[in-house]
């Protein structure tokens, strides 16, 4: 499936800005409960202004980074994430996807990776956005479905180049009902010494991509309620279990915001 990362960038930002200009800046976000609508609207703009300036800037690593300082007024606020997120994106529309820079992810140190990333964080938080609000519209069916893969991929299955991987857990399919997303993943673990910090990990838990074996259980709903169910996000729908996913569901439920 081919998707245009930046259309979709574009235009869950927008609404993202649209749906929190209006919002009480104290109002709690239910899906982000430490946030406010103010602390949203800043993190989604501190976000943008990051990786815009990754990308602009062609950094390959964060040493001269400059960190914003967050305004204190609602609309100044406001102005930031508008300016932010147009530096993200016209850094995106006039760099392609090869170009190397610096990224968190030891596999991808491309613009293509913070290209996809960025239209999947836009994506939540504008979720994030409307449920402040009251007013949640659906996500995109098709972005949805890579979104499910991403998460897979990146933030439940990523382990750091120097980590030893172990996959011995319960294996299970995720399915998307309206979209024909199919994925075999197994529950495993990471660990090793970190040669940057020396600090040691043992049994971090990970899901990995698998060709083989059979399922044990099965999670299952339409693509966007799946990547919502998948960020710990409230779905509109009903997300169907079959089997025990109870290790799967432990791996997933750790961290996410």
């Amino acid at each position: 499936m081919s998707l245009d990362y930046l259309a979709f960038l574009r235009a869950e930002s927008a609404r993202f800005a649209e749906v929190l200009a209006d919002v009480d800046p104290g109002a709690g976000v239910p899906s982000c409960p430490e946030w406010t609508a103010a602390d949203l609207l800043w993190h989604l703009g501190e976000v943008q202004h990051f990786w815009g300036t990754i990308v602009r800037d062609r950094l390959t690593d964060t040493d001269s980074y400059e960190e914003p300082v967050r305004p204190d007024a609602h609309p100044a606020l406001v102005d930031f994430f508008a300016a932010s997120s147009t530096v993200l994106i016209d850094a995106l529309a006039s760099t392609g996807d090869d170009v190397g820079v610096w990224t968190w992810l030891d596999a991808d140190h491309s613009v293509g990776f913070v290209r996809r990333r960025q239209a999947h964080e836009a994506l939540i938080h504008r979720l994030d956005a409307e449920l402040t609000a009251g007013d949640v519209t659906e996500l995109d069916a098709g972005l949805a479905t890579d979104g499910v893969l991403e998460a897979i991929e990146w933030f439940f299955g990523g382990a750091p180049a120097w980590a030893t991987t172990t996959a011995d857990g319960p294996i299970g399919r995720l399915a998307t009902t309206d979209t024909g997303g199919s994925w075999r993943v197994q529950v495993g673990q990471w660990s090793g010494t970190s040669p940057n910090t020396q600090r040691t990990y043992a049994d971090e838990p990970l899901l990995l991509l698998v060709d083989a074996g059979e399922p044990s259980f099965e999670v299952s709903g339409t693509a966007g309620d799946l990547d919502a169910w998948m960020w710990n996000r409230p779905t509109q729908g009903e997300i169907r279990r079959a089997g025990d996913p109870s290790a799967f569901e432990a791996v997933i439920r750790q961290g996410v915001q």
